[in-house]
């Protein structure tokens, strides 16, 4: 039995579950209210026999125990196998690529903080320093607040860190992926960040993972550079300031989410500590799942001219995700938070204080320029209102804001509660269709994946195939190895043990030689086709016109691998 078999033998589902939202017997089953949405009638299900959940409500949701944990804890395969594991006193197999990507990472880690000392100090005492020193004096920043951010400066030459942490014994390579090199186009390498004032970006232990910097040369562009993915930095995983934040958002159960860095760190010099800024990328499932183990109540203090686009795309999906209403703070236009702070703290308390629901400030937006006197007005007004009212989970705050649509255009609530109920059946209809499309999509992903391990020669037909096609985590995990391995036989030696078992079995699966390489190329496209049947189905939307498009694009093209299987019968 490998250690997966045995973690989910072991586990009781009932008991993991249980401990985040009440669950009651029901039968042979148990109930409960779904953890993922909002929801006053329990429309979540346990079924002990066979170890699997499964959401008919709202998020139609659904796995064994390891994805349970995975999506409520926002961790990976591996740590959620890991922590199970302890949970039941198993003790997992000692794995040397594991190992080896710890020691990775802890190099990393090291350069960066090397880098940010280094970095910190040249601001300090550098007399090329001077400049930077006199911007942060004129934008009112004290020296506490230089140090605790860990604010420094890059210095205006090539490669003056390289030969700094070369001499503490790191490699090119190394610098290279951490983000602390670029490498040009005649493979020489120099220090990314030079004549900029830098921000250390750290994780939520405040440990370095990277930078943002910011020139202050206005003929230098771009304003702001921060680092490249790396195996440490992802701007959708991180949040600027949280590990100095988090305490505060948990004691004052809330979180303001501004838009600098700066905007972060002023406020945290005069007092208000619980604010975070998300580095210039909107807020996500990850930043979700660290969010939520802080705080639910969000507040967006976003400028105006922002404020409506960021709020309308974004609050609902957020409510939905966090289980609780998202708030707009609105500045007034052409100040920033740390502006209105040194002009008055006590301000910017009272903007806080004052901050309106996000779906009524978008009620408000939306309906700017229409005239609700008229026929068409109350036609438009409905059109760009009810699609967001259908998206709200929550039942009494769904009626709410239905109540609220039918004042505005003076109908009867009744009408637009048949529009409401025409939408919702039409997600119903979506939600009935996951289940089967699931057990699809886990055959397709293991065949194409037995295909590619058997016949490494065929990893040519797969150079579409990308690694969110797989909806499977173990799945998604052997293929990531692949994507790794330039040699098909070193694919097990960089898996978790844990799944070695899963790799042997797709190693072994049967397969029929015959016109493989069309079989295979036939199996990616509908990999791709049932991914983006996921993405309208887990956003609880139609399909977007480009994914339309390429459904149709990949139906034309299925058509025509088909017509070629026919020829060479």
């Amino acid at each position: 039995m490998d250690a997966v078999e045995e973690v989910k033998q072991k586990t009781d589902i009932v008991e993991i579950i249980g401990q985040y939202t009440p669950l009651t017997k029901s039968g042979k089953t148990f109930r409960g209210l779904c953890p993922f949405h909002s929801e006053k009638h329990g429309s979540f299900f346990v079924y002990p026999d066979q170890q699997r959940w499964h959401c008919f409500g709202s998020c139609a949701a659904g796995g064994d125990v390891f994805s349970f944990v995975m999506k409520k804890d926002g961790i990976s395969f591996g740590e959620a196998l890991k922590l199970l594991a302890e949970k039941n006193g198993i003790e997992l197999p000692q794995n040397t690529g594991q190992e080896k990507a710890r020691e990775k990472h802890d190099r990393l880690y090291q350069a960066n903080q090397i880098a940010t000392e280094y970095y910190h100090q040249l601001l300090l005492n550098s007399p090329e320093a001077q400049k930077v020193r006199n911007y942060l004096t004129k934008r009112g920043l004290n020296a506490e607040s230089v140090e605790n951010f860990k604010l420094g400066y890059s210095p205006n030459t090539w490669d003056s860190l390289q030969k700094h942490l070369q001499e503490r014994g790191f490699t090119i390579e190394e610098l290279l992926e951490a983000g602390l090199l670029i490498e040009n186009g005649n493979k020489m390498c120099h220090d990314r960040f030079r004549n900029r004032l830098m921000f250390p970006i750290t994780d939520i232990r405040g440990r370095i993972i990277g930078f943002g910097g910011r020139t202050l040369d206005d003929n230098i562009q771009p304003k702001y550079l921060n680092s490249p993915q790396t195996p440490l930095f992802d701007k959708s995983s991180n949040l600027y300031g949280l590990h100095l934040a988090k305490d505060s958002m948990k004691h004052e159960e809330q979180s303001v989410i501004v838009e600098g860095y700066m905007d972060v760190i002023l406020p945290h010099q005069y007092g208000y500590k619980n604010i975070i800024a998300s580095m210039g990328t909107a807020i996500g499932e990850n930043h979700v799942a660290i969010l939520k183990k802080l705080t639910k109540n969000l507040i967006l203090a976003l400028d105006p001219d922002s404020a409506g686009e960021a709020a309308t795309m974004r609050s609902i999906w957020l409510e939905n995700a966090l289980g609780a209403e998202i708030r707009v703070a609105l500045l007034p236009k052409g100040q920033d938070p740390d502006e209105i702070i040194i002009q008055d703290s006590s301000r910017w308390g009272k903007l806080i204080a004052t901050a309106v629901p996000a779906l009524d400030f978008i009620f408000e937006k939306s309906l700017t320029g229409i005239d609700l006197k008229t026929a068409r007005g109350k036609s438009e007004a409905v059109d760009k209102l009810m699609p967001l009212v259908t998206q709200i989970k929550d039942p009494v705050r769904q009626t709410f804001y239905l109540n609220k649509l039918a004042e505005l255009v003076r109908q009867s609530s009744k009408k637009l509660e048949l529009l409401l109920v025409k939408n919702n059946t039409a997600q119903t209809s979506k939600t009935n269709t996951a289940k089967s499309r699931q057990a699809v999509s886990s055959h397709l992903e293991e065949y194409c994946l037995a295909i590619i391990l058997q016949h490494p020669d065929m990893r040519e037909h797969c150079t579409k195939l990308l690694p969110e096609y797989f909806d499977n985590s173990e799945n998604r995990e052997i293929y990531n190895a692949i994507l790794s391995s330039a040699d098909p036989s070193q694919v097990k030696t960089v898996l978790d043990n844990a799944l070695w078992e899963h790799y042997e079995q797709l190693t072994k699966q049967t397969l029929l030689s015959h016109k493989l390489d069309m079989k295979l190329a036939e199996t990616v496209l509908r990999m791709r086709e049932e991914y983006i049947k996921r993405l309208a189905h887990n956003r609880a939307d139609t399909l977007a016109v480009g994914e339309s498009t390429q459904l149709r694009e990949l139906f034309v093209q299925k058509e025509h691998l088909r017509e070629q299987k026919r020829r060479q019968k």
